[in-house]
């Protein structure tokens, strides 16, 4: 089992940057493929950005080039810097961790953190 915790959302105006963190449980996070994905209000989940290993990272079109996603494995903790954010990008954001162990794929998921974009 896996837990994830979010934080760093919040209101901020068009333009404007966030950082959110999430913090995994386990001593094999290294291993885990991480993720960040949204969902809006009457809108289905959808992915923001993966990071397998350090460089190897995935992005949806609408926010390539604005959102950088990063990890720092001494502190199992997954990072989405937002910049440039607009109110398109307003939902909940919520943190993935896809873990491989003896061939079989489990997926586990954070509480959620809402991200308002707004003036």
């Amino acid at each position: 089992q896996v837990q994830l915790v979010e934080s760093g959302g919040g209101l901020v105006q068009p333009g404007g940057s966030l950082r959110l963190s999430c913090a995994a449980s386990g001593n094999i996070f290294s291993t885990y493929i991480m993720g960040w994905y949204r969902q809006a209000p009457g809108k289905e989940r959808e992915l923001v950005a993966t990071i397998a290993t350090p460089g190897s990272t995935n992005y949806a079109d609408s926010v390539r080039g604005r959102f950088t996603i990063s990890r720092d494995n001494a502190k199992n903790t997954v990072y989405l810097q937002m910049n440039s954010l607009k109110p398109e990008d307003t939902a909940v954001y919520y943190c993935n961790a896809r873990v491989v162990l003896g061939g079989l794929q489990y997926d586990y998921w954070g509480q959620g953190t809402q991200v308002t974009v707004s003036s």
